[in-house]
């Protein structure tokens, strides 16, 4: 088969090294603008993953010339690093370490960080030693999908040469540290003729005497084995061929959203969990193929993905040709159970030092004509198993077109992923925020009261699910947050706008967690101008709109069976009576009501319904820019600037209240880290009118 025809198991690389900029550049702002070159494309460095350094002559504090090695710092990513994330050590000090037999990693990580020039830089790469003992000026280390291929064959020692002739050096897997580091450089300082040093199921290694030869043998090295992959195994059917046909977009949409909820909460028993589905082309060919079940249990392509995925991900034996939404639930709750039983044994089988077992459910759920589900207890964590798995899915497909794809054994993934100089790596992730690993969805999102409680919550960690009539409202709020936020266009009184709203979030993070029900509007007339139309629209938005959301709220929940807090946003015309607002408070009485309804149903479910009592909350709100202020204030016989210093002094605090006032009682009860006992309540945010105090 002609190159031309062959199919592309790997991309070339473009060479994006520019001199001019380098040249000015200091040593180590060079070393940083080659590190993000490398991390720019994923198919090259993973998130995390590989590691860069640079040899240079410095001085020293008392002004003394010494080596100094630039090493990335542990736990930073070569897209983003700047000077700041990488470590300088003394050379001097590391390089008499080449010259002992062996180093244990505790007595490794203690000796480098007396060679660090200040204790206060991070903690240099876990492959310190690698880059310090090799005897060229630029090193660097990444993961490439392309090598990886050839890496991950079973047969990779002979294809590596095959490819790169003299060029390659072949290390058998070796975890990282100093065995590996030494292995390295023994080979390079035997083979002055080799441009790349390819680990076995792991990654590649590059130098050269300047930043720019290092980096260009990377992009060489990985455009070298794509042709020869190419070449290879480019006539060969993805994964052995087509088993299933892939359902159509729409049907495998409906199927995901009716089961997801029951998926995610049966995965949340450590910790809530986000879930991101992804039915993308490259993952539709690998769920749908004659070889794919098996090739997804040899293992993780290399130690970085196992990370990120686990050593196996979860595969669903479901045939869409003739199973449904019923058996595909079942399969996915009894996948779970069987997938932590054999986690837990593995951990059982491997573990040796007190090592506190992670999380036993599954990170990467295969689906065969549906596609694939990636579970993590943040929205990055879930968006990092499912990037993740792209590439391992690219690195399999590659490794068994031309060869066998092989993998850790068990034993090397267990090391690998409890090993303490991999866990550090991960400790230095942020504390879990309060709400991590939850969704929210709060009606009404795009007004005062709603935007000021979707910030609160986005604050808190939440995913956000901003709804609103006013679409494009909801979408400057949900761009505005500082976190994951999806923007929908919904009326409350539509079953089908509400029933679509709680799908949209589903499909985006696998469910929800917490509903604000904060849809509003407000009407003032005396009872005998009060229209029947401006009645129903009251009770249709604030009695019947809250009703639906709940309804719609309490199936999803209960489908989760992992409990939830529903927030009503009430009025304090709801207990205490508006005089000119029959209609209005009415309605929110209606709302009160319903919700200590809800809290007896919810219950047994762990689902808290709780409301809110505003009152007067004039700055930033909709509703009172709209003809409720001067109506409000004509009912006071005083003007509409009145109206703040007259509410302000008909409350006992004498303060006006705002929508972030508001905002933390939603967070309050929203969030089961402070009220996990709390059902049934009514807090009144109103300054104290004592009309509505709770009694």
């Amino acid at each position: 088969m002609s190159e031309t025809r062959m199919e592309k198991l790997a991309d070339n690389k473009q060479n994006l090294w520019d001199q001019r900029k380098a040249e000015t550049l200091s040593p180590l702002g060079a070393l940083a603008y080659r590190s993000n070159l490398l991390g720019s494309d994923r198919a090259i460095s993973n998130y995390g993953g590989g590691n860069t350094s640079a040899k240079v002559t410095d001085t020293d504090h008392v002004g003394r010339e010494i080596d100094v090695m630039w090493v990335k710092g542990s736990g930073s990513d070569l897209a983003d690093i700047t000077e700041e994330g990488f470590t300088g050590l003394r050379l001097e000090e590391i390089r008499p370490l080449m010259e002992r037999d062996e180093m244990n990693d505790g007595d490794m990580v203690t000796y480098l960080s007396r060679c660090q020039l200040w204790p206060s830089m991070p903690r240099p790469s876990i492959e310190t030693l690698l880059h310090a003992f090799i005897p060229y000026n630029h090193v660097d280390h990444t993961h490439s999908d392309a090598t990886n291929m050839i890496c991950c064959a079973e047969n990779g020692e002979q294809l590596a040469k095959e490819c790169w002739g003299d060029e390659v050096i072949w290390i058998p897997y070796t975890r990282p540290g100093f065995t590996l580091s030494k292995r390295v450089a023994e080979g390079v300082r035997s083979h002055p003729e080799a441009t790349v040093v390819l680990l076995a199921k792991h990654g590649i290694v590059t130098w050269g005497d300047t930043g720019e030869q290092s980096y260009s043998r990377v992009i060489e090295a990985i455009n070298r084995a794509a042709v020869f992959v190419g070449q290879r195994g480019g006539g060969n059917a993805a994964f052995g061929g087509q088993k299933v046909a892939p359902l159509a977009k729409s049907v495998r949409a409906d199927l995901l959203a009716s089961v997801l909820p029951s998926f995610r909460g049966a995965t949340s028993q450590e910790a809530p969990k986000i879930v991101r589905p992804d039915d993308s082309e490259e993952i539709m060919v690998f769920v749908c193929a004659r070889q794919s079940r098996e090739l997804s249990q040899v293992g993780a392509a290399c130690p970085d993905h196992l990370i990120r995925t686990k050593v196996y991900p979860l595969w669903i034996d479901f045939d869409p040709s003739t199973e449904g939404e019923a058996e595909l639930r079942t399969k996915l709750l009894e996948g779970i159970d069987m997938y932590r039983e054999q986690y837990m044994a593995y951990f059982e089988r491997h573990s040796s030092a007190g090592e506190g077992m992670f999380d036993p459910n599954p990170r990467v759920v295969l689906i065969p004509g549906v596609g694939m589900l990636a579970a993590g207890e943040n929205h990055d964590e879930a968006t990092l198993a499912r990037d993740f798995y792209h590439r391992a899915v690219a690195v399999i497909r590659g490794a068994s077109c031309i060869d066998k794809f092989v993998s850790l054994t068990e034993a090397e993934s267990f090391a690998i992923e409890y090993w303490p100089l991999e866990l550090y790596k991960l400790s230095m992730r942020p504390a879990p925020k309060e709400l991590a690993g939850r969704v929210a969805l709060v009606t009404g999102g795009a007004g005062g009261i709603g935007s000021a409680a979707c910030r609160k919550l986005a604050q808190a960690g939440a995913c956000l699910v901003v709804a609103d009539l006013n679409r494009a409202g909801a979408a400057e709020v949900a761009d505005d947050l500082n976190g994951p936020a999806e923007a929908v266009g919904m009326d409350v009184t539509k079953e089908e706008d509400v029933a679509a709203t709680f799908r949209a979030a589903t499909a985006a993070y696998g469910g929800v967690d917490i509903v604000v029900s904060n849809a509003g509007l407000a009407s003032s007339a005396p009872i005998d101008e009060t229209s029947a139309e401006l009645w129903d629209q009251n009770h249709a938005v604030l009695a019947k709109g809250y009703f639906l959301v709940a309804r719609e709220a309490f199936r999803l929940l209960k489908q989760q069976a992992s409990g939830g807090s529903i927030v009503f946003v009430a009025s304090k015309n709801g207990m205490a009576p508006g005089k000119n607002a029959s209609a209005y408070s009415s309605a929110k009485a209606a709302e009160l009501h319903l919700a200590r309804c809800l809290a007896e149903e919810g219950g047994p479910h762990r689902i808290r319904v709780n409301s809110v009592n505003p009152d007067a909350v004039l700055q930033g709100s909709r509703i009172w820019s709209s003809e409720w202020r001067a109506e409000r204030a004509e009912t006071y016989g005083i003007t509409a600037e009145e109206l703040d210093e007259y509410y302000r002094q008909r409350n006992t605090l004498k303060v006006s209240i705002y929508p972030e006032d508001i905002a933390e009682a939603i967070l309050f009860l929203a969030s089961p880290r402070r009220s996990s006992k709390s059902t049934g309540n009514v807090i009144n945010v109103d300054g104290g009118v004592a009309a509505s105090y709770p009694r």
